[in-house]
């Protein structure tokens, strides 16, 4: 477990779990709005639930992007393109890098193996109250993990010196 006495600690951790630089600008500028939020629940933890709602909002545009047309339009959800990542684009627990430095398992909440899934828990706060419950302690990470992923053609074959402004 991790703790952070001074909020300059928690500054640098948060501003550590940045995406790939490489990723399209839209979707790094809704994953920067999840990191702002994150850093502002060092003054209110509160915050840190609409920190989880933006990260997962930046996980569903990055999905809609790389795998929307490869889901026919009537069956394509959240949820289900969060499956097709793992069932057709070959995400497993060894291309999560949280999960293989810290071990554990994740690919159930993205499937929906797991409850509450990946597509539970945003569907639960766009829906229902985005405020409800404690943070779910990982999840800005893993999040990052399956945008990288999701990319990962993507940063590979971006041009040289291709570089996004980071936060902080």
């Amino acid at each position: 477990m991790i703790q952070f006495d001074e909020p300059d600690q928690w500054r640098r951790f948060i501003v550590g779990l940045g995406i790939d630089a490489r990723i399209p600008d839209i979707v790094q500028f809704k994953f920067r709005r999840a990191q702002t939020l994150y850093l502002l629940g060092w003054i209110d933890l509160d915050v840190l639930k609409a920190g989880e709602l933006a990260a997962l909002i930046a996980l569903e545009l990055t999905l809609m992007d790389r795998y929307g047309g490869q889901v026919p339009k009537k069956k394509r959800s959240f949820a289900s393109l969060l499956k097709h990542m793992v069932d057709l684009d070959g995400l497993d627990e060894a291309h999560i890098p949280m999960i293989v430095r810290t071990g554990g398992t994740a690919i159930g909440l993205v499937t929906g193996a797991y409850e509450p899934s990946l597509s539970q828990r945003r569907n639960g706060m766009a829906h229902g109250d985005p405020f409800d419950g404690l943070p779910v302690g990982g999840l800005l990470e893993l999040v990052r993990d399956l945008i990288n992923y999701a990319y990962r053609d993507f940063i590979a074959n971006a041009p040289p010196g291709l570089r996004a402004a980071h936060l902080g």
